[in-house]
């Protein structure tokens, strides 16, 4: 890895620190909290708790990646996708991206403890266990199986939406898991496939480096199948009503479908994975419009 470069103009210095979180991906997790809490309040959150797991949430999100950028530093380095990230490019020391995201996380169970509860504070810090500990260090590396065991991390946003509001969780809060835990593999397997040269190299067993592609295709039908079902639970619990099933029968149509024409060619991974992510912020979205009218 390059010598820590010293002498960077502030704004890219700040841009750099910034990415270790990667907003991005933040800022998704962040949404399907807030739907949650608007599902689980039928459309009145209090706005002191919304503060909460938006600030809350964002640094818990934020400082689990940046563990992650400083724990994945040498493999990122072997990856041309990562490897003009701030640490394996040299522009920021491993270490603080490690200081960055313990103190994030301080600072996240401190604000959803004192702001929300103590519960969702509790479910915003087994996410961040979950991704460094279960996930970055230990499956990563180790097994084809690392993103769906490790995907539950992501999974947890909601249920620290839901315990915000309700101080616990039921059917409806486990569906909304379930439904970003199921559909993180088909998600993440697509991205997989584009970069598979980029994790071959990196010695990273990602399902398609492992197993064939077509195998990996079959197994993301199989989760895209299972995420649309789980997606209509709430409907059925009560916490949702016709207009999210509308939404959710025709997103999770969608879904499936791509999934389906990924299997018949490669030419629609790349459309599989640019479609999973509009499908979450669009179900999401839905239920958090369809909460409004309940």
């Amino acid at each position: 890895m390059e010598a820590v470069r010293t002498q960077a103009p502030a704004r890219q210095l700040f841009a750099d620190y910034l990415s270790l979180t990667k907003p991005s991906i933040v800022g998704l997790l962040v949404a399907t909290a807030l739907a949650a809490m608007v599902a689980a309040s039928h459309g009145r959150p209090h706005l002191l708790a919304m503060l909460a797991v938006i600030v809350g949430g964002s640094l818990a999100a934020g400082g689990a990646h940046a563990i992650n950028c400083w724990y994945d530093g040498d493999i990122d380095l072997l990856m041309s996708r990562t490897r003009r990230r701030p640490i394996p490019d040299g522009r920021i020391p491993g270490w603080h991206a490690l200081a960055l995201g313990v103190a994030c996380n301080v600072v996240a169970f401190t604000v959803l403890w004192a702001w929300a509860n103590l519960f969702a504070a509790s479910l915003a810090l087994a996410a961040t266990l979950i991704y460094v500990f279960v996930y970055t260090i230990w499956l990563k590396r180790a097994t084809p199986q690392n993103i769906v065991i490790g995907g539950a991390a992501g999974a947890i946003p909601p249920l620290v939406g839901w315990a915000a509001v309700t101080g616990g969780l039921d059917v409806t809060a486990i569906s909304l898991f379930l439904v970003i835990f199921l559909w993180t593999p088909p998600h993440f397997w697509a991205l997989a496939q584009l970069i598979a040269r980029d994790y071959r190299q990196a010695g990273i067993p990602m399902m398609p480096v492992v197993h064939s592609s077509l195998s990996t295709k079959r197994q993301s039908v199989a989760y895209a199948v299972a995420t649309a079902a789980v997606s209509l639970v709430p409907y059925f619990t009560g916490d949702a009503g016709v207009l999210y099933l509308v939404g959710a029968v025709v997103l999770g149509v969608g879904l499936v479908g791509v999934s389906v024409l990924d299997l018949r060619g490669r030419r629609w991974t790349g459309p599989l994975f640019a479609y999973s992510i509009a499908y979450l912020a669009a179900l999401f979205t839905v239920l958090a419009v369809a909460g409004l009218f309940a």
